[in-house]
C-alpha cells in the first residue's frame, strides 16, 4: 500500500520541483543574492574579516547564555547545524552524480552571492525582533515579512512561509536527515533504519524539551568537533590523491560550461542541469534565501544587527567554500579523476553501483579502505544530521507557535515536537527518493515569501550596513 502510494505520489512532486527549481529557485536565488551584492557594495567581501574576527577571535565551546537567547557564537552554530547536514555528504553527491562535477562550480556561485542574502537576513531578523517583558525572544522571517507588509497580505505571506517552513523543517526535512542517517548506519554497521530511528528520537526528545538553552549548548560543542573530524579525514583522502587535485579542479571548471560531455544529452538540458542541481544543492546547504537560519541570528545577543550579519556571512562560508567544498573535491578526485571509476562517463552508466547516498562513502573508501570509509562517512553524517534535525526543529517550532500557540505555547509546543518526533522514525522507513523530493518541494515554497520581503527591506538593510561601517 504504502509502496503503490510512493509510486504514484513520486513523479507527481518531481514534476512540481522541475518548474520551481530549474526556474524560480535560480531566478529568486541569483536574483536577491545579486541585487544585494550590488546594493550593499559587495558586504561578503567588505565586511567578511569583521565575520571573521568576530567568530575566530573569542571561540568558545562553551558560550555564555545570551539572557533569554543566545550568545553571537551559540546562534552561528545552530545556524551552522541547519547548514551543514545531509546536503554536505549526500546532497552534493546527488548533485555531482546527476549533474557532473560541474555543479559543484554552480553552487560556489550561488554560495558567493548567498553570503550578501544571509547577511541580509540576518540582519532584518535582528532588526524585527521582539523581546517580551519576561525576556522571551520571538524573531524570524515571519516578523520581518509582517514589519514589510501590513495588513492581510502581509498575513498572507508570513502565514505561507510559516506552514511551508514547518512542513519543509520541521516535518519533511527532519525526515530527510533521519532517512539519510538510517541509509548510511545500515550500510556501514548492519543496524537496522528502524532501530537507528528508535534510538534517534529518544536522544531528540530528551534535546527538544529542554528548549533554546540545551539546544545551544548542544550545537556549540558538537558543530566544532564534527566539522573538524571531518575535515581532518577528508585532508588525509586528499594528500592521497594530490596528484589529482589538479585535474579534479579542471573538471569542475571545464563540466561547468561543457557539462554534455559527461552528463550527457544536449547542451541547453545538460547545463540546465548542472545549473540546477548546483542551485538546489546550494540552497539545501548553504540555506541563504531560504529563510531558515535568521530564526537562530534572531535569537543572538549582539550590539546591533550589523555584527551578527556579519557572523552569518561567515557561517555560509565555512559551510559551502570549507566542508561542502572538501567533500566535493574528495569525491571527484577519487572517483572521477585519473584512475577513478566514474573517469570519462556519466553515472547513468554506473546507477546501479553508485547512488547519492553510498557516493562519498565509496569515495572515502578508495582510501580508508570501503568498510572504513563507510564507517566514517556513517559517523560523520549521523552528527551532521543529527545537529541539524535539532536546528531544523528550534525553526519550525517558532512558526508553528506563530501559528497555533502564540496563547498557549507550552502546549503547541508538547503537540509539535510529538509530530516531529513520528516524522523522524518515518523518515528511517521510507523511500529515500521520495523524502528528498518532498522536502525540496517545500524548501522551494518557502523561499517565495521570504525573497518578496527581502526585496521589499532592502532600504532597512543598506541603512543599517552603511551605519555601522561608518561607525
Amino acid at each position: 500500500m504504502a509502496s503503490s502510494f510512493e509510486t504514484t505520489l513520486f513523479p507527481i512532486v518531481q514534476t512540481i520541483n522541475e518548474y520551481l527549481s530549474n526556474y524560480v529557485l535560480v531566478i529568486l536565488l541569483l536574483g536577491i543574492g545579486i541585487w544585494y551584492t550590488i546594493k550593499t557594495r559587495c558586504v561578503q567581501v567588505r565586511c567578511f574579516k569583521e565575520g571573521w574576527n568576530r567568530v575566530f577571535g573569542n571561540i568558545t565551546l562553551n558560550g555564555k547564555k545570551g539572557g533569554d537567547g543566545m550568545s553571537s557564537f551559540q546562534a552561528l552554530a545552530t545556524a551552522i547545524a541547519a547548514q551543514v547536514g545531509t546536503g554536505i555528504i549526500v546532497g552534493v553527491a546527488g548533485a555531482i552524480l546527476t549533474g557532473g562535477p560541474g555543479a559543484v562550480f554552480w553552487m560556489w556561485v550561488i554560495s558567493f552571492f548567498g553570503m550578501a542574502t544571509i547577511y541580509a537576513e540576518a540582519t532584518l531578523a535582528q532588526e524585527t525582533r521582539i523581546v517580551e517583558p519576561d525576556g522571551t525572544i520571538k524573531g524570524g522571517p515571519v516578523y520581518y515579512i509582517t514589519t514589510a507588509f501590513k495588513g492581510k497580505f502581509g498575513k498572507f505571506l508570513a502565514g505561507f512561509f510559516a506552514v511551508a517552513i514547518t512542513l519543509a523543517l520541521g516535518f519533511m526535512g527532519c525526515m530527510v536527515q533521519s532517512n539519510s542517517i538510517g541509509a548510511t548506519m545500515e550500510t556501514a554497521f548492519g543496524i537496522p533504519s528502524w532501530v537507528v530511528g528508535i534510538v534517534l528520537i529518544v536522544i531528540c526528545a530528551f534535546i527538544f524539551l529542554g528548549g533554546v538553552q540545551r539546544l545551544a549548548s548542544v550545537t556549540e560543542k558538537v558543530v566544532p568537533l564534527m566539522a573538524a573530524v571531518f575535515l581532518f579525514g577528508g585532508l588525509i583522502v586528499l594528500v592521497v590523491r594530490i596528484k589529482y587535485i589538479p585535474e579534479t579542479f579542471a573538471m569542475i571548471f571545464r563540466y561547468a560550461f561543457e557539462p554534455q560531455a559527461i552528463v550527457g544529452g544536449g547542451f541547453g538540458y545538460a547545463i540546465k542541469l548542472a545549473i540546477s542541481q548546483g542551485a538546489k544543492r546550494g540552497l539545501f546547504s548553504n540555506e541563504a534565501g531560504m529563510g531558515s537560519t535568521p530564526h537562530a541570528h534572531a535569537l543572538a545577543n549582539v550590539k546591533n544587527p550589523h555584527e551578527q550579519g556579519t557572523v552569518a556571512i561567515i557561517g555560509v562560508f565555512i559551510d559551502m567554500f570549507v566542508i561542502l567544498t572538501l567533500n566535493a573535491l574528495v569525491i571527484i578526485s577519487t572517483l572521477y579523476a585519473g584512475d577513478g571509476p566514474l573517469a570519462g562517463c556519466g553515472a547513468a552508466a554506473l546507477s546501479s553501483t553508485f547512488n547519492k547516498t553510498n557516493l562519498a562513502q565509496c569515495a572515502f573508501g578508495t582510501v580508508f579502505g570501503y568498510k572504513a570509509g563507510s564507517m566514517f562517512v556513517a559517523i560523520c553524517l549521523f552528527f551532521f544530521a543529527f545537529s541539524t534535525i535539532l536546528s531544523w526543529n528550534l525553526f519550525g517550532k517558532i512558526n508553528a507557535i506563530w501559528l497555533f500557540g502564540r496563547k498557549n505555547a507550552k502546549t503547541c509546543t508538547v503537540i509539535y515536537t510529538l509530530i516531529a518526533l513520528v516524522f523522524i522514525l518515518l523518515g528511517t522507513m521510507m523511500s529515500n527518493d521520495l523524502v528528498w523530493e518532498l522536502t525540496d518541494m517545500f524548501n522551494n515554497l518557502m523561499v517565495i515569501p521570504n525573497a518578496i520581503a527581502l526585496f521589499a527591506l532592502t532600504g532597512m538593510v543598506v541603512r543599517g550596513a552603511d551605519k555601522a561601517v561608518k561607525s
